[in-house]
Order: C-alpha cells, then structure tokens, then sequence
C-alpha cells in the first residue's frame, strides 16, 4: 500500500492522487510551497534515484524480497542508480563485493558512503592526523588519502562505525578526549538494522563517549548531510525534483531529501515505522512497505 502525507495534518493518511505541500519559509518568515511536483510508486519523472544499502537493498546479509527486479527496472527505464550508505565499516571494494554476492552489479562511481563524506570535511580542514575507532576497512580508505589513523598525536579522534572494536580502542579514544583532541563521527545512526534487530552504530558509541568524557562531536559527517548527493545531482546536470532518496530512516534519509529538496521515499522495511514518522519532522513524499513497491 502507497501512503501519501500532507506537511499540515501527519495523522491523516491520505492514499492516491493528492498533491504533497511542503512549506518552507525564508528570512523574513514569508511562508513558501516547495515545487515538489506529485509522486507515486509508478516514480514518473525521476531520472535518478539514490538508494539507502541496510534496511533498504538488504537486511544483513539478506537481500530484501524485491530489490532486485526493482533495480532491474530501474535499469529498463534508464533511471540512474547510486547505492548510498552511513555505513562506515566497510570500503568501496567491500561493498561492491556484497553487492555482487547478493547478485547486483555496481561500479564504484555508483556507491557514496559516509566515509567519502568525512574525508572531504578533513582535507577540508587540512587533518593529517587522526586516532580511528574503526574497522580495518575504513582505515585503509583514510590511509590511501595520506590520513594516519593510528597517530599518538592525532589532531582529532575518528569515530567510525566499528564492527572489530576492542576495549583497548576505547581506552585509548577516550584517553585522548580527556586530554582535549576534538571528536569528528562519520555519521548520527543509533542502529544498524540487521534481521534480528538494531545493532549499536556511530550513535550508540557517540552516547558511550559522551557518558565517559562528556565530549561531543565537533562535527557528524554523512546523512543528513545534503552535500552528500547534492553534487552528483549537479554533476548529472539534473533538478533535484528529478531526483528522490529511497532509505529506511527518517532522521538521516529523510532528512537529507528534505535538506536536498529532492523527493524522499520511506521504505518500512528496516528501521523506521509509521509510529516512527507521527512525531517526526520529516515528511516524505511517499511511504512504501519496501522497495518492491516502486515502480
């Protein structure tokens, strides 16, 4: 079933044919309707679409029922693809891997991870030196940009999303907040959705250093970042009403469509719920049971 959401009423679910209104409003507090045009699962005029990986292609190592046939249509309609993920346990070349492994096809141009994101804001900030909480595989990306993760005098503490983390990582992490290094996180997520339920991510360790040294970060690099996309739209040379984010969730996915101004679709097939979308502030363009759905 295909729910639409009017921005003015959240508990009315409205199905079929209603045009969305988002309103925004500018300095002076006139109040402005996005031209967001309408939107259904048929995705007529979208000629990109960016795509959440867990929660929304596949649930651990599952690929969701659907997911398939519907990249595969994407591909017969010329809809461009990119695969998008917060991610940050896992290289380019991991996930081009996983992705075959569950039988797609991606080059890396196609995959944009959290990771991409946060080494941008530290070329940005001219960081050469860093103390990484995080898997071998995100190491080596930030190791092949010239970043030393293991430094003893790190400009700053990375926080990535560790799957291999140790006690001995923490200790050091937190030895090094104590003693003033600044925290840069790689993305906001709390859970990593998986079959049998949310796994600890960046945000669950976020909490565990807040509570230890009461740092925070200076910085939280990935969705919602809108920078995340909003080049490659500009690359592709296309509107952003040409373009929607399809996720799971709707504090990262949602919110960077909604930052973006491009169409967000939530999918319930991974994190979020209805319930979930009542109290948010996020409003999608269109909410799908999964992204068999679409199209």
């Amino acid at each position: 079933m295909t729910v639409l959401l009017l921005k003015t009423n959240k508990q009315n679910y409205i199905q079929n044919g209603i045009y969305l209104k988002l309103y925004f409003y500018n300095n002076g507090g006139e109040k402005l309707e996005h031209k967001l045009t309408q939107i259904d699962e048929s995705l007529e005029g979208i000629k990109c679409v960016f795509l959440d990986l867990d929660g929304t292609i596949y649930l651990g190592g599952e690929l969701i029922t659907g997911a398939l046939e519907f990249l595969n249509r994407c591909d017969e309609r010329g809809i461009k693809k990119y695969f998008l993920s917060n991610n940050s346990s896992k290289g380019v070349k991991e996930y081009m891997k996983k992705l075959a492994d569950l039988g797609i096809s991606a080059h890396k141009e196609n995959i944009l991870l959290s990771t991409h994101d946060l080494l941008a804001w530290l070329k940005a900030n001219d960081i050469s030196e860093t103390y990484l909480v995080g898997t071998r595989g995100m190491a080596r990306m930030l190791e092949e940009k010239g970043i030393s993760t293991t430094s003893v005098n790190p400009q700053y503490v990375v926080l990535g999303y560790d799957t291999q983390i140790t006690y001995e990582k923490l200790e050091v992490a937190s030895v090094h907040l104590h003693s003033g290094v600044p925290l840069v996180a790689s993305h906001p997520d709390m859970v990593c959705p998986g079959p049998n339920g949310g796994l600890p991510d960046v945000g669950a360790y976020l909490a565990l250093f807040k509570t230890t040294t009461g740092v925070d970060p200076q910085h939280i690099c990935g969705k919602p970042n809108p920078g995340m996309i909003l080049h490659k739209i500009a690359e592709l040379g296309l509107s952003v009403n040409e373009c929607a984010m399809v996720g799971d969730r709707i504090y990262t996915d949602l919110a960077m469509a909604e930052a973006a101004g491009c169409h967000g679709i939530l999918v319930l097939s991974g994190e979020a719920t209805l319930e979930d979308l009542k109290i948010s502030p996020q409003t999608p363009s269109l909410v799908v049971n999964s992204i068999a759905d679409l199209l």
